[in-house]
C-alpha cells in the first residue's frame, strides 16, 4: 500500500471515520430517485406541486456526506438541490412530499418552498434554515464553525470537540459574494468548515466557465492559502467516498477548512420548467452516461455482493415506500390560514428547538423596570451603551461582540473601547471588511446557541448584508417556530453634529422596519439606550439597535447610568411631555428638535411622544394620545416617502378617523440623500421652525 494511502487510513481512524455503509447508500439513492421520478412524472403534471427541483445526478455524493456528518453538534447549510442529503440526515419521504405539496407536517408547515429545508438534529447534524437566495448558505456555516471553536475553547464545552460545519452548494454559487466572504473568514481563522461544491457545469443555463475563472473552483483555488482543496468525480462511488472521508477527517482534526469539488451530471433541467434547450443532444447523452445510479449499481454488484435481483427488489421497495408516503401526504390537511401570522416573533410558551440561549435552557438574572443609578453623574449615550455591553459580557459568557474596528480600536465611535482588552479577543474581535460575513456569521453563531452582537459601522454599510438581514428576520416564521436566531445588530445612524454626507449619515429606519421578524429600536438618550439595549440582549428575537451619531456625545442626551439591571420593554413608547391639543411623535435626534418646537406653546397643549421602538411601534400609546388630542404630527429624520411617519399617519387615519380634528401631518427629510455641507444638511432635515409652524397649522385648523 502506498505511503499516502497509509497516511490517509491513519487519519480516518484517528478522526473516528469508519467504513461507508454501502447498503444504506444504495437504499437512500433509490429512495431519492423514486421521489424525484414520481414528482416529475405525476405530481407536477397534476399540479399538486408548484416548484420541483430534481437532484438526479447529484445524489451519490450528498448521501455520502450525510452519512459522514454524524457528530451531534455538526451543522450544515444546504440549497435547493439538497434533498438526498436531507433524506440521509433524517427527513422522511412523508415530510419531503408534504413539503413539496405545501401541506402540514412539513419542515415549514407550508410556509416555504418545498425544497427550502431546515431540520433540527435527528442523526447528528443540524440543518440550519436555508434561504432561497443563492450563496447565502456559506457565511452562516462559517458562523456555526466559529461557534464550535468558541464553545470548546472559551466555554469549555468538550462535547462540541470534533464537530464541524458543511456548506452545500452548486458551482454557480461560487460566484457570489457570500462564498468569497465565507472563504476569507474560514481561511483567516482556520475554522472547521467544509465547502462542498457540486459542479454540474451550469447555473440554470449559464455555463460554469462564466461563473468561475477556468470553469473549475478547485483549480482556481489550488494555491489558496490555508485551504485544503480536493477535486473528484461525483459519480465514482469508491473514489468519491475516499476523497470525502479524507477531507472530513482533515477538518475534524482541526487542520483548517477544506473545499471539495465533485463533478456531477445534472440529469434534468434546473427545475421542472427548464427544458434544457441550451444543451446539445450529444451533451445530454454524455450526462446520461455518467448517471451515478448506474455506477452505484455496478459497485454494489461487483464489490458488495448484491445480485441484479437484489437491486431490483430494493428499487421496488423504494417505490413502495414513496407510494405509501404519498398516500399519507395526500391526506394531510392544508395549513390553517389562522396560523399564518404566528411565529413572526417569540411566543412565550413556544420556545424554539434550535438557536439562541432559550433553546438550551440558559437563563439570565431578572431585570428591573425602575432605574437605580449608583450616582447622579450624567454620562453620554455612547458610554451608557458601553457600560451595558460590559455588564452583559461579564454576566453572559455566550455573548460576543464583533465588527470592523470594534476590537483594539474600540469602534470608530469609541463605544466598544477597552472591551477587547478586558474580555479578550475571542469575545470582542475585529472582522474582515465584509458586512455579508458579519451578519451571516452571526446567524450561524446564534443558531449554535451563542448571543452575537455584531456592529455595522454606519447605516449605509449594511446594504451588502441585506440578504442576510432579511433572511435572519424570518427564520422563526419560516421554520414554524423550530429555529430562531436572536441577534442584536448595533448600527450608528443619522447625521453628526459636524457634517452629513450620503454614505455615513443615513437614518433609513423604515427600510429595516419593512423586514419581517425584526424589532427596530431607536433610543434618544443614555437612559433609554441602556434600558432598551439590555432588553434586546436579554430577549429572544433579532433586534436592530440604532444609535444616532449626533446623540452619542450630545449634552441633551446625557443621563445618569440607570444600573446594571435596568431594562425598558421593547415596543413601548414614552410620553415626554403631556398635552391635550396635539400629539407630536418623534424619536432619535429629531425628538429634541420636536421638544424645542413644543416649548414655544403653553404648557399642556402639545403632547410629545418618544416612540423608542419604531417597529413594531406602540399603537396603544399613540392611539390613546390621538383620541385625546384629535391632532397628529410625526417628525423623523428618515426620508418622507414610505417612512415610519407615513405608516403611523395611515394607521391613525384608518383606525381613528372619527377622532381627528385635523388631517395628520408628517415632517421628514425630502427624498434626497443627506448632504455633506452643513448648511445643505440642515436644509433637508426637519427644522425646529418647520415643526413649530406645523404645530401652529394643526392647532389652527
Amino acid at each position: 500500500m502506498p505511503k499516502s494511502t497509509h497516511a490517509a487510513q491513519h487519519l480516518l481512524a484517528r478522526s473516528g471515520i469508519g467504513p461507508i455503509p454501502w447498503e444504506e447508500v444504495a437504499r437512500l439513492m433509490l429512495l431519492s430517485r423514486a421521489l424525484d421520478r414520481i414528482e416529475e412524472e405525476e405530481l407536477v403534471p397534476q399540479r399538486l406541486i408548484t416548484y420541483q427541483f430534481s437532484a438526479r445526478g447529484h445524489e451519490l455524493v450528498q448521501i455520502l456526506l450525510g452519512l459522514l456528518l454524524k457528530h451531534p453538534h455538526d451543522g450544515a447549510t444546504v440549497y435547493y438541490r439538497s434533498r438526498p442529503f436531507m433524506l440521509t440526515v433524517g427527513l422522511t419521504p412523508l415530510e419531503a412530499l408534504r413539503a413539496s405539496m405545501a401541506r402540514t407536517g412539513s419542515p415549514s408547515e407550508g410556509r416555504d418552498i418545498g425544497v427550502v429545508f431546515n431540520l433540527p438534529p435527528r442523526r447528528g447534524v443540524s440543518v440550519l434554515p436555508m434561504s432561497g437566495d443563492v450563496g447565502t448558505q456559506f457565511t452562516p456555516a462559517v458562523g456555526w464553525a466559529q461557534a464550535i471553536r468558541y464553545r470548546v475553547e472559551v466555554l469549555g464545552h468538550a462535547e462540541w470537540r470534533g464537530a464541524m460545519a458543511a456548506a452545500l452548494a452548486g458551482d454557480a454559487a461560487c460566484a457570489t459574494g457570500g462564498f468569497w466572504a465565507a472563504l476569507t473568514i474560514a481561511t483567516t481563522l482556520q475554522l472547521p468548515v467544509l465547502f462542498f461544491i457540486e459542479d454540474n457545469g451550469y447555473g440554470i443555463s449559464v455555463p460554469t466557465t462564466l461563473q468561475i475563472p477556468g470553469g473549475n473552483i478547485a483549480r482556481a483555488l489550488a494555491g489558496f492559502p490555508s485551504l485544503a482543496v480536493f477535486d473528484g468525480d461525483g459519480t465514482d462511488p469508491a473514489a468519491a467516498a475516499h476523497l470525502l472521508q479524507e477531507a472530513i477527517a482533515r477538518v475534524r482534526e482541526g487542520r483548517g477548512p477544506a473545499l471539495v469539488r465533485f463533478s456531477v451530471p445534472r440529469l434534468c433541467g434546473h427545475s421542472y420548467a427548464d427544458n434544457q434547450a441550451y444543451k446539445s443532444p450529444e451533451e445530454r447523452a454524455r450526462e446520461q452516461e455518467r448517471d451515478p445510479l448506474v455506477a452505484l449499481r455496478g459497485w454494489m454488484l461487483r464489490e458488495i455482493g448484491w445480485t441484479p435481483e437484489r437491486w431490483e427488489e430494493e428499487a421496488r421497495q423504494a417505490e413502495r415506500i414513496v407510494r405509501q408516503a404519498l398516500e399519507e401526504a395526500l391526506q394531510a390537511p392544508e395549513p390553517d390560514p389562522a396560523q399564518v401570522r404566528r411565529f413572526l416573533y417569540f411566543e412565550p410558551g413556544f420556545p424554539q428547538q434550535v438557536g439562541g440561549l432559550l433553546a438550551e435552557g440558559v437563563r439570565l438574572p431578572p431585570m428591573e423596570s425602575e432605574p437605580r443609578p449608583v450616582d447622579r453623574t450624567r454620562i453620554n449615550m455612547g458610554e451608557a451603551i458601553r457600560r451595558v455591553l460590559r455588564a452583559e459580557l461579564a454576566r453572559n459568557p455566550r455573548l460576543l461582540i464583533f465588527g470592523e474596528d470594534v476590537g483594539v480600536k474600540g469602534g470608530v465611535h469609541g463605544v466598544t473601547m477597552d472591551l477587547a482588552r478586558e474580555f479578550g479577543s475571542e469575545r470582542v474581535f475585529d472582522t474582515s471588511l465584509n458586512e455579508e460575513g458579519i451578519i451571516g456569521r452571526a446567524v450561524g453563531m446564534a443558531l449554535a446557541g451563542l448571543l452575537p452582537v455584531p456592529e455595522i459601522q454606519f447605516r449605509k454599510y449594511a446594504d451588502p448584508a441585506t440578504e442576510q438581514l432579511r433572511d435572519l428576520g424570518t427564520i422563526r416564521w419560516r421554520t414554524a417556530g423550530r429555529f430562531a436566531a436572536p441577534v442584536v445588530v448595533r448600527i450608528p445612524v443619522g447625521h453628526s453634529r459636524r457634517s452629513g454626507d450620503p454614505w455615513h449619515s443615513e437614518s433609513d429606519e423604515a427600510s429595516f422596519a419593512r423586514m419581517p421578524g425584526w424589532i427596530v429600536v431607536y433610543p434618544a438618550d443614555a437612559e433609554e439606550a441602556a434600558g432598551l439595549l439590555r432588553s434586546a440582549l436579554r430577549g429572544n428575537d433579532p433586534v436592530l439597535f440604532l444609535e444616532h451619531r449626533a446623540l452619542l456625545d450630545a449634552p441633551e442626551a446625557r443621563r445618569p447610568y440607570p444600573g446594571d439591571a435596568y431594562a425598558i420593554p421593547l415596543g413601548r413608547a414614552r410620553r415626554v411631555r403631556t398635552g391635550n391639543a396635539v400629539t407630536l411623535i418623534s424619536w432619535g435626534e429629531a425628538l429634541y428638535r420636536a421638544l424645542r418646537a413644543a416649548e414655544a406653546f403653553p404648557e399642556g397643549l402639545v403632547e410629545v411622544i418618544d416612540l423608542r421602538t419604531v417597529h413594531p411601534w406602540d399603537r396603544e400609546t399613540v392611539f390613546e394620545s390621538v383620541r385625546k388630542t384629535g391632532r397628529l404630527l410625526v417628525v423623523h429624520e428618515d426620508r418622507r416617502t414610505c417612512g415610519i411617519g407615513a405608516e403611523i399617519v395611515a394607521t391613525v387615519s384608518e383606525v381613528l378617523f372619527e377622532y381627528l380634528d385635523a388631517p395628520p401631518v408628517r415632517l421628514a427629510v425630502e427624498d434626497v440623500p443627506i448632504p455633506y455641507n452643513l448648511s445643505l444638511m440642515e436644509a433637508v432635515l426637519p427644522s425646529v421652525e418647520e415643526i413649530r409652524t406645523g404645530l401652529e397649522r394643526l392647532l389652527a385648523y
